[in-house]
């Protein structure tokens, strides 16, 4: 169960997130994947992370560049547009609003479980 939710949760940021990968260099989607995994995020596969890729190309958010290889296949490299970069600092803030706004509630919500507490009064 636990590991829905966090898909759930995910779902409703990760383009967000993508976006954040790009800023500093342009990158492919199997690097993109490894940098969110060792965010601590958990695997994203490519059937999710792909059409998340697009979209935002798609979107004018990002540009995509196929590059073929030495060795080995080819590969599809991203990179932020000024588009992407100013929808990504807007949706940094919209998102740490929001984050801000659930702790708030989740927090209030313990506070009223806790013994002693006058269940009526949520103010901080």
């Amino acid at each position: 169960m636990a590991a829905d939710r966090r898909s759930s949760w995910l779902k409703g940021v990760l383009d967000l997130l993508v976006l954040s990968c790009l800023t500093e260099r342009e990158s492919y989607g199997y690097e993109i994947a490894k940098a969110l995994a060792e965010a601590g995020l958990g695997e994203i596969k490519g059937g999710t992370l792909y059409p998340v890729l697009n979209r935002l190309e798609e979107a004018g958010l990002v540009e995509a560049e196929f590059r073929a290889a030495e060795r080995g296949p080819g590969r599809r490299y991203y990179r932020l547009t000024e588009a992407g970069r100013t929808a990504l600092a807007a949706e940094t803030e919209a998102w740490t609003e929001f984050h801000r706004a659930v702790g708030r509630q989740l927090h209030a919500g313990e506070r009223s479980r806790t013994p002693g507490h006058a269940g009526g009064d949520h103010t901080s």
